[in-house]
């Protein structure tokens, strides 16, 4: 939208329609105002009303899920992260959000801000961030822009991460064409606080100060995330360049211990960061989570630029800000902590009785809306679109992924699935991110199943993870998704933590197309049901629809991020063997041959089809219980998750997580079906344990008890991967491939 020079003109129709507003939307407004919005208003409401901002084609869904119960102290969506109590006083605060479209923009800026923004999600709750997670998805390795989206996102995340001083300690990296024109950027933050000192979003104290704190307002960002998330991407990418964020992780540094210096003085009534839809959104929110009105003064907003129009200045997206209500006689406080910090805080308006949110510059009212009808969960738009189950699934899966031949030489095919850039260690990612600032990782990445993170005053780690087979979403939605819930609670199982809440980040297509739609209302059910069975109620997370570039559709992937809860960080479980002479056990069977969806299926044979396996609640509880007492009784040396590529992989990475000190192993399981399925089948259930041979007896006696099935199959020791007469290969070819695979992707 070009400068109005009047910002209390009446707003058009095609004005609304160019801000991604519908014709009934804007007579929806109208009828809300009594009055045709004036052109300040109309770009309000057409934020507010986005997408990304208003979750109008998801929320009816997302009431579904589980939101409340467990350790949650606040239910999903009431405050900027979710609470988790984990006892002794104090409470982890943690989120994921997308920063996908921004990223595919101008990925360097688009990932660096997504990681600031969620950051901030979690220190505006009096939370100090102890860590960071991500889950990536990009198209084809082998094309030139996917490795510049590659290279520009990681040195964004490391970026700013490292300047800002988090460890990113766990994410996956997903690599397939679906995602070529738009990538997956979504960003994890995890952080305690001690229970006295949380903060709410929730405005409240009529005549209370409203301030503006951090760095001052410009046109960057402007239908930022808000707007780019909101539609799809076309061809003219760069030309969306000025709308991606710039970030500066030293300035968001300050404002983090600003805050929290605050969150421990009790200063502050309540506080919001100006994230997606900056101040608008803030404003809005707060005063509609509060049930009060707002008054701001736009000439009192700090700015780097001249003339900005007041839409301008409520839709701007200029990261590391927030808005927050003084306690009525603490505004000097506040003043003086900003001030010793070197950031802005100005008192730019005040809470006030009754339900307006009133946009005063110059002495003009420019904007007079009521803050209910902006925010999410209040009177924003709700639509439970059409869905259709594609009628390419029934095809998919049909397919029998046994009616293919054996694989001849199970060697090689191990070998390739260790290069294939999925499965292949993400070591040249992680190893630029500072994985161990602060000195409470206990287990980083490559180690371990999940990351595990000290809680500092006390004895506990977090185990947190992220997680999504997109594959079996795609072939099966409503049983993909459980996969994913259950698959990420068994990776914080094994590293000895209890799972304990999720979050999500719901990446799908156009909602408008009735078989997206059927992807995501089944993705969600799934999840539900997963979520509810294994008692990890959703305490929130983000929706990001319009993933398509020219009419090609990401698949469907719901992410989910995990946490976990270990009372003794000290008996933590990594996933590598230790020393020779342990004896190694399956933990879990499956009846089903796990083929459909897998690697093996799509690296061997070029197919994502057939039937997903199905997943057994009880079982997986079973299994869960089982890895969290073996570890608080230190009778596991190593536990690692059967995932992509199967056992065999499992296996083989087993013996390499160290790769200065690989561990070799003798399997002796032979098959009496399908070789392939019995190496690479997926069916999920299942981890690999290694037990120092002095502790077998106490071990068995304890999973005998569990309910859960046992298999010794085989001893650690030697220099290469021996199973049967099925593979022999030797270690370090097994690290080659695993480890050079995307060094060498990446460097072509």
């Amino acid at each position: 939208m070009e400068s109005t020079h009047d910002p209390t003109r009446p707003g058009t129709l095609q004005e609304a329609l160019d801000q991604t507003m519908n014709e009934e939307e804007f007579n929806r407004v109208c009828e809300i105002l009594g009055r045709v919005p004036n052109v300040t208003e109309l770009a309000i409401f057409a934020v507010m009303w986005s997408e990304h901002c208003s979750y109008k084609n998801s929320i009816l869904e997302l009431k579904t899920l589980p939101r409340s119960g467990g350790r949650l102290l606040v239910e999903a969506g009431e405050e900027n992260a979710g609470l988790v109590d984990i006892g002794d006083g104090y409470a982890v605060a943690f989120k994921i959000e997308s920063h996908n479209h921004p990223s595919a923009v101008e990925p360097f800026q688009g990932a660096a801000t997504g990681v600031g923004g969620i950051l901030r999600d979690i220190f505006t709750m009096g939370a100090r961030p102890l860590a960071a997670l991500d889950s990536l998805h990009f198209g084809d390795p082998g094309d030139p822009h996917t490795r510049y989206l590659v290279d520009g996102v990681v040195r964004g995340i490391g970026h700013y991460g490292n300047c800002f001083g988090v460890p990113t300690v766990a994410g996956e990296v997903c690599f397939d064409p679906a995602y070529s024109g738009n990538p997956l950027i979504n960003a994890m933050a995890v952080g305690v606080v001690k229970i006295e000192n949380i903060m709410s979003a929730k405005a409240s104290g009529v005549g209370n100060s409203v301030f503006y704190v951090g760095s001052k307002t410009g046109r960057d960002g402007i239908y930022g995330a808000s707007v780019l998330a909101s539609r799809e991407l076309s061809g003219d990418d760069e030309a969306k360049r000025p709308t991606v964020q710039v970030g500066d992780p030293f300035a968001e540094k300050l404002l983090l211990e600003a805050t929290l210096e605050l969150a421990e003085s009790g200063a502050v009534e309540s506080i919001q960061d100006m994230g997606a839809a900056g101040l608008t959104c803030s404003s809005s929110e707060m005063s509609a989570a509060g049930g009060v009105g707002m008054e701001i003064d736009l000439d009192l907003v700090p700015l780097r630029e001249r003339e900005m129009d007041p839409w301008e200045i409520m839709l701007s997206e200029s990261q590391e800000r927030m808005l927050l209500v003084a306690k009525k006689g603490r505004e000097a406080q506040i003043r003086r902590v900003f001030d010793k910090w070197e950031l802005e805080a100005v008192e730019i308006g005040k809470v006030i009785d009754g339900d307006r949110l009133r946009i005063f510059q110059k002495g003009r009212l420019v904007a007079d809306v009521p803050p209910w009808y902006l925010a999410l969960g209040g009177g924003v738009p709700r639509y439970r679109r059409e869905y259709r189950r594609p009628a390419d699934l029934d095809g998919l899966e049909a397919f029998d992924p046994l009616s293919l031949p054996e694989p001849e030489d199970p060697g090689r095919v191990l070998l390739k699935l260790l290069s294939d850039p999925e499965i292949a260690s993400k070591a040249w990612i992680y190893e630029q991110y500072d994985c161990s600032v602060r000195t409470n990782s206990v287990v980083e990445p490559g180690f371990g199943d999940a990351a595990l993170i000290r809680v500092e005053g006390t004895g506990k780690a977090l185990a947190v993870k992220t997680d999504c087979n997109a594959r079996y979403v795609r072939l099966n939605p409503r049983l993909g998704a459980k996969q994913a819930v259950v698959e990420a609670a068994r990776n914080v199982a094994c590293a000895g933590a209890r799972p304990v809440a999720i979050t999500n980040c719901l990446n799908f297509g156009h909602p408008y197309k009735p078989d997206v739609y059927y992807f995501f209302h089944e993705a969600v059910a799934g999840m539900g049901e997963a979520c509810r069975a294994l008692d990890t109620p959703v305490t929130g997370g983000n929706v990001s629809f319009y993933n398509e570039t020219q009419g090609q559709t990401i698949l469907p992937t719901p992410v989910i991020g995990m946490l976990g809860l270990m009372d003794d960080a000290s008996k933590s479980v990594t996933a590598g063997f230790k020393q020779e002479g342990d004896v190694v056990y399956q933990l879990g069977k499956s009846d089903h041959h796990g083929l459909g969806g897998s690697s093996y299926l799509k690296v061997m044979h070029g197919r994502i089809a057939g039937p997903v396996a199905p997943v057994d609640f009880g079982h997986e509880k079973r299994l869960i219980d089982l890895l969290v007492n073996l570890a608080s009784q230190e009778l596991i040396q190593s536990a690692h998750d059967v995932s992509d590529g199967g056992l065999s992989v499992c296996l083989a990475e087993c013996c390499m997580v160290d790769r200065r000190s690989p561990v070799g192993v003798v399997v002796d399981y032979p098959t009496e079906s399908s070789t392939a399925a019995h190496l690479f089948g997926e069916a999920p259930g299942r981890v690999v344990v290694s037990v120092k041979s002095g502790l077998v007896a106490r071990f068995e006696a304890e999973a005998g008890k569990s309910g859960v099935p046992v298999r010794r199959i085989g001893v650690t020791g030697g220099d290469r991967f021996i199973w049967n007469d099925y593979i022999d290969v030797d270690l370090e070819t097994v690290i080659d491939r695993y480890y050079n695979t995307i060094p060498n992707i990446m460097n072509e």
